[in-house]
C-alpha cells in the first residue's frame, strides 16, 4: 500500500510540475488538463482572492482591480518584483490605495509564474503568460 501511495504522490508532483499530461486518450474524449493553469487558479484563490475578490475587481479605494490593470498586463518583470518583493512598479501611481500589497516571496518560480499567468489571462485580461525563466530573472 505504501508503494502505491508513493507512486501516486510522485505522479501528482509530476503533474503539478507539468511533466505529465492528464489526457487519458483521445478515443475516450478526455480533455488534457493544464496543471500550471490549475496551480495558478489555486494559488489565486488561496492568496489573492481575499483582497482582489473572486471577480478580480478588488474593493474600490481599498484593494485595486486586476481587470485591465496596467500592472497586471504590463512588464512581467515589474509584476514579479511587485508581487514577490513589494517593489512598486512605475505603472502604479503612488498613494492610490491606503493598503500595501502583501509580499509573496515565499513562492517558487513555478508557483509565481502560474499565478501571474492566471491573473494575466483572467478578469478581462489577455496578456501573454509569464514563464518560470522570466520569474527567475526578475526575482529580487
Amino acid at each position: 500500500m505504501d508503494a502505491a501511495i508513493r507512486s501516486l504522490s510522485a505522479w501528482a508532483a509530476l503533474m503539478l510540475a507539468g511533466g505529465l499530461s492528464a489526457c487519458s486518450g483521445s478515443d475516450q474524449g478526455a480533455v488534457a488538463q493544464n496543471p500550471a493553469k490549475d496551480l495558478g487558479e489555486t494559488l489565486y484563490r488561496e492568496n489573492c482572492l481575499p483582497c482582489h475578490r473572486e471577480d478580480g475587481n478588488g474593493v474600490p479605494g481599498v484593494y485595486p482591480s486586476l481587470s485591465g490593470s496596467p500592472v497586471a498586463n504590463g512588464d512581467p518583470a515589474a509584476l514579479v518584483r511587485w508581487v514577490l518583493a513589494g517593489k512598486r512598479p512605475p505603472s502604479l501611481p503612488a498613494g492610490r490605495y491606503a493598503t500595501q500589497m502583501l509580499q509573496f516571496g515565499w513562492m517558487s518560480d513555478s508557483q509565481a509564474a502560474a499565478v501571474l499567468t492566471y491573473v494575466r489571462a483572467h478578469f478581462s485580461n489577455s496578456s501573454p503568460p509569464v514563464d518560470v525563466a522570466a520569474v527567475a530573472a526578475a526575482r529580487p
